[in-house]
């Protein structure tokens, strides 16, 4: 039997937008459009657990932590921190519909001036263990392929060989010059489909690709970018959608 498993990554920004004065909370707007892309499993980055600053600022900042706050009802919210801060704290986490069995961490920052980790949830899709790993890789080249080398000592030491694994979010990957690495640990992306470039940033205007999303034992079937002034004013990224068939 096969079915289908949509698996949705975005970067939001941490829930504001916008510079100075300016600067505006759109956390309750992302909370509409997580629940609006309708996915299995949604990956997301910059995400704030607290953060002191920013509740004194904004009357309408959600007094519990933000993944929690995006998750749609019956979903579970996994997070972890990656970054401590002088106001608060942020990571990575993961919203699924599915029952989650395990979660875990693991730092991978390559230098004291960016603090970046995987999340790693263990989820139960119709008796089958899938592994979401949601990662927020470096601004600097050389950070992200040592993480994407400690993503695969990971993946060979944690996921047992023949169990699907999903990685998605943020690469940081101009140029997509990690696929060749990935697709090197047998994960492989969209990039074969037919249809039209995959642009996620900056969302106003995209002219690349930072957002991925990658399976092992796992076979992209559609692959789709929402876009309109909705999203474009949410965050810095839009998001990116992959239906994935999955076999058991």
């Amino acid at each position: 039997m096969s079915m289908n498993l949509r698996v949705a990554t975005y970067n939001i920004h941490k829930g504001v937008q916008g510079i100075g004065p300016a600067r505006r909370l759109e956390i309750h707007n992302l909370g509409h459009a997580v629940e609006q892309l309708d996915a299995d499993i949604i990956c997301l980055q910059e995400v704030r657990k607290m953060n002191r600053q920013a509740a004194a600022r904004f009357t309408r900042w959600p007094a519990m932590p933000q993944a929690d706050f995006l998750a749609p009802e019956g979903y579970t919210a996994v997070y972890e921190t990656n970054a401590i801060t002088r106001h608060g704290e942020h990571g990575n986490a993961l919203l699924t519909r599915w029952p989650v069995l395990r979660q875990g961490h693991q730092d991978i920052s390559d230098h004291r001036f960016e603090q970046r980790g995987l999340l790693h949830v263990v989820i139960d899709v119709e008796s089958t263990p899938v592994h979401a790993i949601v990662v927020h890789l470096g601004l600097i080249k050389g950070s992200r392929v040592r993480q994407v080398a400690q993503l695969n000592e990971f993946i060979a030491r944690e996921v047992p060989r023949g169990e699907p694994v999903i990685v998605a979010g943020d690469f940081n990957d101009w140029g997509a010059r990690m696929r060749s690495a990935m697709n090197a640990m047998g994960m492989r992306d969209s990039h074969d489909l037919p249809g039209p470039r995959i642009l996620t940033y900056p969302s106003r205007l995209p002219v690349t690709q930072l957002d991925f999303i990658y399976g092992r034992h796992l076979s992209p079937v559609a692959c789709h970018v929402p876009r309109g002034p909705i999203w474009a004013r949410m965050s810095d990224h839009l998001p990116l959608v992959t239906d994935f068939s999955l076999s058991n």
